[in-house]
């Protein structure tokens, strides 16, 4: 088929879509590097948890083929076509996690640090009080939007900045919060502010690092973390089971180390996603698109989940490698988006 064709020959498209400097390359099964030798029923398992919910009429025929049983490589390759996009800015892999915190019901002690529901006035899109303007302000007291306190105002940013946890209580048990939305503010990495300020070079960064140094200098570290204006608000979701994931984009549960966070302006969320993740640790694996995230922006741009608790938090914490990401798309739909690009 002539896709196919033009796969083997590895063509490079000009976007038409309006996103500058988008270009598409078309590749065969055999260029990833690794592929063969992944586990890719673990693959097609996570892919099935969201697939039901897509509902272009090329998804649904492929959620179908998929739930009717079939040899999970021959499925991906028989089904999708790998598509290399790119936007001109270089790849970029890190990872998140689930945190745990610890927290109660009720202000006391030291349980001072609020996680607020999403205020009712608040329009999505529109901006809303920065960070330090809801710190300093208290704006959100006596409206009952507390969720819970927490004893430690660095593990509340650092919440907002995964976007979903748990929260030990003092009597053991649990709740789980999740996403609820934000003030509109744009996100931007403390990370990279210390940089900037020549505190750290870029090759130190990491969460651990960012941790120990606002707890070390308590007023330069809350002024640090109002550099990054986004606010994020939260809803209970203790529903979820405990031994599943937190509730990704998709409203539906992660999985460690199959699920990513992507832009969706360039991968369709519910997508599975061949990862050449370099660096240290490589890791050359199919994902699946369930996630989204304010930091996560760009065509060669994912976060990979890598579980819940302190362990998986260091694992996240120190990933930041290249390497390219290739969007698997439905053969049809790939064959549609040439046809696009040509005209």
């Amino acid at each position: 088929m002539i896709w196919q064709a033009l796969a083997t020959a590895g063509l490079l498209l000009n976007a038409g879509t309006g996103m500058a400097d988008t270009t598409y390359r078309m590749l065969s099964f055999d260029t990833l590097d690794g592929w063969a030798e992944d586990d890719h029923q673990a693959a097609l398992d996570v892919f099935l948890n969201t697939c039901g919910d897509l509902e272009d009429p090329d998804w649904h025929a492929l959620c179908q083929m998929a739930k009717a049983g079939t040899d999970p490589r021959a499925f991906f390759e028989y089904a999708f076509q790998p598509v290399l996009i790119q936007d001109g800015q270089d790849p970029l892999f890190t990872g998140y996690y689930e945190p745990e915190l610890r927290g109660a019901l009720e202000q006391g002690g030291r349980y001072q640090y609020p996680l607020y529901a999403l205020p009712p006035d608040i329009e999505e899109g529109a901006p809303w009080l920065t960070r330090q303007e809801i710190e300093e302000s208290e704006a959100l007291a006596g409206q009952g939007l507390e969720i819970a306190w927490i004893d430690d105002p660095v593990d509340v940013f650092f919440l907002q900045v995964q976007g979903s946890g748990r929260v030990r209580l003092p009597d053991g048990r649990m709740i789980r919060v999740g996403y609820g939305g934000k003030n509109g503010h744009e996100y931007s990495s403390i990370g990279e502010e210390l940089v900037r300020q020549g505190i750290y070079q870029p090759h130190e960064v990491s969460a651990q690092v960012i941790r120990n140094w606002v707890r070390d200098n308590p007023e330069e570290g809350r002024a640090l973390l109002w550099t990054n204006q986004s606010y994020v608000f939260f809803r209970e979701v203790s529903e979820v089971p405990a031994d599943l994931g937190p509730l990704g984009a998709m409203n539906r549960s992660i999985t460690a180390m199959r699920s990513i966070a992507v832009d969706p302006a360039y991968v369709p969320l519910g997508a599975p996603v061949w990862i050449e993740k370099e660096g240290a640790v490589p890791l050359h694996r199919l994902m699946i698109a369930q996630d989204t995230g304010s930091a996560i922006k760009g065509a060669q741009r994912a976060d990979v989940f890598f579980g819940t608790g302190a362990q998986a938090g260091r694992a996240a914490g120190r990933i930041r490698d290249g390497g390219r990401l290739i969007v698997l798309m439905p053969i049809q739909r790939a064959y549609a988006l040439l046809s696009e690009v040509i005209e």
